[in-house]
């Protein structure tokens, strides 16, 4: 039944399917919001919801995750500036400290929930060992940028060039 009771008031989902398919159809075709919401009768501010509701993505949604990194800090500030939307880099000893801290079931959750999050995101680039750039690809099951800092295992932490990480996240950015 497409009737809904909302207390006093029954609506008909079919009344509100064809006009969210009339407002997207005249957006397609050029109609600012404006002028959607004058034919239409209702506030422009419903029709910017509206497309809100529905946006997947304004752009390429990247993260680069990466460890162990000697010049975090120096990276994380580069690639704030070309504004990547995640950024989760550790140094060696941080690395270790994320490990030491939790227990078993803690961490465990810990990762997936991480791994959870990467897949959100369109584009994952990973600064690490070839070993780990590897389990990340395979683990993510999509496509993941490698920026190899050294043969795993990589045991201390590893000077990254900025220009040359800025030069890949522009690159991917297009």
């Amino acid at each position: 039944m497409d009737l809904i009771r909302l207390g006093e008031k029954i609506l008909s989902r079919r009344k509100i399917d064809q006009a969210v398919n009339e407002i997207l159809i005249m957006r397609a075709k050029g109609l600012s919001q404006t002028e959607v919401a004058t034919r239409l009768g209702v506030d422009r501010t419903l029709v910017s919801r509206l497309e809100s509701l529905g946006e997947i993505r304004k752009g390429r949604s990247l993260a680069v995750v990466g460890f162990p990194i000697l010049n975090k800090e120096e990276v994380r500030e580069a690639l704030e500036g070309e504004g990547v939307d995640l950024i989760f880099l550790m140094s060696e000893k941080e690395r270790w400290e994320y490990l030491r801290d939790k227990s078993g079931l803690t961490l465990f959750d810990s990762i997936m929930e991480t791994i959870a999050m990467l897949h959100s995101f369109d584009q994952v680039v990973m600064i690490g060992s070839n070993k780990r750039i590897k389990i990340i690809e395979a683990v993510l099951d999509k496509e993941v940028v490698g920026f190899e800092i050294g043969e795993s295992p990589i045991q201390e932490d590893k000077y990254v060039e900025t220009e040359n990480i800025i030069e890949l996240v522009r690159a991917i950015k297009g």
